[in-house]
């Protein structure tokens, strides 16, 4: 079933518009049945060998298959965490404990859950750390990234995203991981922002390790699961007990597990209608700004619809400096939800690591804001948020 925001009604006196799906979507009310309906029939924990620890273990094995399915990939290199940031951390990690990696080649616009962990492992480990060159929009240098894995015979890894969360350009995964392939390099790839939204057969794309958050595509907060391509040597991150087969102890974590693979689920079977829907929403949205505010850009290669996501676009808007910081407080104030970046470093005041690397200092000195959409929102909702961003820039 296809929840559109149509659907959704609200008490007139309340004008509330949420445009921050790349940090967290909405539930589906469909999601929200299947774990409770877990959490009252199926209390177990799935190590027990007993009659409720089986019905758990069976449920979590059911979602295993369901993922699997959907990614093209066996059950066994689906491995259940609390979310992208530790599936990250497991591949980043094992790769320089137990793979052998001694050099690092990423982005300096990727998420922190990669920038922090490498710095990590610089530091612990003294592994090489290369930064792969951006071009104008920030999309990747493949030609520099093709140098810099020829330019050693250390064994190396390649961590680049597929769908950067900041700017929503797209990277193209088939093609980097043909290129780590050639030259020998291990691909790692998170995919925090595009699984659910883009159909990925990761049997046959050649990445090795990809991360992957639930409440990106309407489930539940505080699961994920990372692709561990079958015979790597990857080795756990957390110790303990023998769950996840050993990549993972600890009591898993059965109505959000459930609850992700029902929403991935949903998201794959409703991406033909959904998909262009929420398309159509950005498309509008930018000819609504650029229509009532001369001036406003668009940055990094949000506005290309090839190369960049559907579901967010990061608008930098033509207001002087000394209103700039009022920006995010008046959207707030009119019940509109945005971002003005990561929403892991909200409340930081060093700005966006993504749009330091890719803006003019010009373009620095004006705010910017990320909007992301969902199949939830509609074009009055839009409306508004251009009515309110049209009298900002103007006062």
């Amino acid at each position: 079933m296809i929840s559109f925001a149509a659907s959704i009604s609200r008490p007139n006196f309340m004008r509330k518009v949420y445009l921050d799906s790349a940090a967290t979507t909405q539930m589906r009310p469909e999601v929200i049945e299947k774990m409770t309906e877990v959490m009252q029939l199926s209390y177990g924990n799935p190590s027990s060998t007993h009659a409720y620890g089986r019905s758990a273990k069976s449920y979590i094995e059911n979602a295993r298959k369901t993922v699997a399915k959907y990614l093209n990939v066996t059950a066994s290199e689906i491995v259940f965490t609390s979310g992208g940031t530790e599936a990250d951390n497991l591949a980043l990690n094992s790769a320089v404990r137990d793979l052998g990696v001694k050099r690092i080649i990423t982005s300096k616009i990727e998420h922190h859950a990669v920038l922090y962990t490498v710095n990590q492992l610089q530091q612990c480990y003294d592994i090489e750390v290369e930064y792969v060159n951006l071009k104008d929009c920030g999309s990747i240098d493949l030609d520099h990234l093709v140098t810099l894995m020829q330019s050693s015979d250390e064994k190396t890894l390649v961590s680049l995203m597929h769908v950067n969360n900041e700017v929503g350009n797209i990277l193209d995964l088939q093609k980097v991981g043909e290129l780590c392939h050639q030259n020998g390099a291990l691909f790692h790839s998170d995919t925090v922002q595009s699984i659910g939204h883009y159909e990925i057969d990761l049997q046959n794309t050649p990445v090795d390790f990809t991360a992957v958050s639930a409440h990106k595509f309407h489930g539940p907060k505080g699961v994920g699961f990372a692709y561990v391509r079958k015979n790597s040597g990857l080795k756990p991150l957390i110790f303990g007990g023998e769950q996840e087969r050993g990549y993972r102890a600890g009591t898993e974590s059965v109505h959000n597990i459930v609850g992700l693979a029902e929403a991935l689920q949903i998201s794959y079977d409703n991406l033909a209608t959904e998909k262009p829907y929420t398309e159509g929403l950005k498309t509008y949205f930018m000819e609504q700004l650029e229509k009532e505010i001369p001036g406003v850009k668009f940055n990094g290669g949000c506005s290309n619809l090839v190369d960049s996501t559907y579901t967010l676009v990061n608008v930098c808007l033509p207001v002087s400096n000394d209103k700039a910081a009022m920006l995010l407080f008046q959207l707030d104030l009119n019940g509109i939800a945005c971002s003005k970046g990561s929403a892991c470093q909200s409340g930081s005041d060093k700005g966006s690591h993504v749009l330091n690397a890719i803006l003019s200092e010009e373009d620095l000195n004006k705010p910017s804001v990320r909007f992301s959409f969902s199949s939830f929102n509609t074009k009055e909702e839009l409306d508004y948020v251009v009515g309110v961003l049209k009298q900002f820039t103007e006062n």
